[in-house]
């Protein structure tokens, strides 16, 4: 098992911080829903349609 230094030394994983932002957004709107998440919903809580029209 390897332990992380003390110190600050920290490395960041900006994909799986990222990854954990959007399930905490989506757990909020699950959370808010009367019923369950659309599809269309799901999107865009995670923004789908604006990365297709980014590109």
């Amino acid at each position: 098992m390897h332990v992380a230094p003390v110190g600050g030394t920290a490395v960041q994983d900006h994909v799986a911080l990222a990854e954990i932002e959007l399930c905490g957004e989506l757990i909020i709107a699950a959370s808010a829903a009367e019923d369950r998440l659309s599809l269309e919903s799901i999107d865009e809580v995670l923004r789908v349609g604006e990365e297709r029209e980014a590109h």
